[in-house]
């Protein structure tokens, strides 16, 4: 019988949603599972006294080390990422990093049939860039290198003069003296790029995205968990969630905004999804087991990639991303087993 084991940086998966359906899904397909966080792995004896779920409840209990690990989540502190690194040298990991949203943009400049879903963007430099994108664009958005649920994301849009700049809901008209000051700000406290905004609106002016949920299965082979609409709120300029905007059901939002082509548009999205995970796969030499692909749609419905993302946010299908997760672990256990 295959072990997977779930590695995290809790230390109790009481306090892990996911933890739960993994435990789950591995009852159901025979697969032996348990919960452990770093503190808890013992190297001379290769043994962790991880968790195990029987009879509706999480109970401690001593394991030898698995034979693949699906390492949940990041690594807060030195000793978690030195025992982490250790593991990764000893036992099979199910995910592996893309890099930064630069890095992943160069990537996927590197893939002919998707380089122009791409939206151009650039390193900021100084504050020069921003206004040379400005003049270039008219309206641009700033974003972080590395940040999620559209944290400290900026909207500025030439207006005469002067800039319209917009952060989350707050907006203010300012002078480019005033715009060069806050760019400045913001650079000298992390890494940021440009990148023209795309008009990804509904019929009612709300700012709007779609997350693409992908992962591999148990043949591992890649499959869409779940697509998603993500709509903004009327002041906002992002469709995050986190931003104050909301999710909907996709059918449903492609026939109110697309009528009878929704249905068309949704296989395309389909296939799209699908295609650009085989060939982004390909560019990594540790293999990716899932992805969140956001995908924006301008007015004339081009599709265009806002991001990438390693490790998606918030599933709101928790026991249908285990039902790939677990068993793409076990297919990775069993590879590893005959490779040996």
């Amino acid at each position: 019988m295959v072990t997977v084991a779930m590695l995290h940086s809790r230390k109790h998966p009481h306090k892990v949603r996911k933890a739960y359906s993994c435990a789950a899904v591995a009852k159901m397909e025979g697969i032996k599972f348990y919960f452990f966080s770093p503190h808890s792995v013992n190297f001379e004896e290769k043994t962790i006294v991880g968790y195990i779920f029987e009879n509706g409840s999480w109970h401690q209990k001593k394991m030898d080390f698995p034979d693949v690990i699906y390492n949940a989540s990041g690594m807060k502190t030195l000793t978690q990422k030195k025992i982490y690194r250790r593991l990764k040298r000893m036992i099979p990991f199910t995910s592996h990093p893309i890099g930064t949203k630069m890095k992943v943009y160069k990537k996927i400049e590197e893939m002919p049939e998707f380089a122009h879903y791409l939206i151009p963007s650039e390193m900021i430099n100084a504050s020069q860039t921003v206004i040379n994108a400005l003049q270039k664009f008219n309206e641009v958005i700033v974003k972080p290198l590395s940040g999620s649920q559209g944290r400290g994301v900026t909207y500025i849009a030439q207006n005469g003069e002067q800039f319209d700049v917009v952060e989350g809901s707050k907006g203010r008209l300012v002078d480019e003296t005033e715009l060069r000051s806050i760019i400045d700000v913001l650079i000298s406290e992390k890494n940021f790029l440009v990148q023209p905004y795309i008009s990804s609106i509904t019929k009612e002016g709300l700012p709007f995205d779609l997350r693409i949920h992908v992962q591999k299965n148990g043949s591992g082979e890649w499959g869409i968990t779940l697509i998603y609409p993500r709509i903004g709120s009327t002041d906002g300029i992002i469709s995050n969630v986190s931003a104050g905007g909301y999710i909907g059901k996709l059918e449903s939002f492609f026939e109110r905004e697309y009528g009878f082509e929704g249905y068309d548009m949704q296989r395309v999205l389909e296939h799209f999804a699908i295609r650009f995970s085989q060939k982004f796969d390909d560019l990594y030499e540790g293999r990716l087991d899932e992805l969140g692909i956001d995908i924006g749609i301008d007015e004339h419905r081009k599709l265009w990639i806002y991001e990438v993302n390693w490790r998606p946010g918030a599933v709101y299908r928790g026991l249908d991303a285990a039902m790939n997760t677990i068993p793409y672990a076990a297919y990775l256990a069993n590879q590893h087993n005959k490779n040996k």
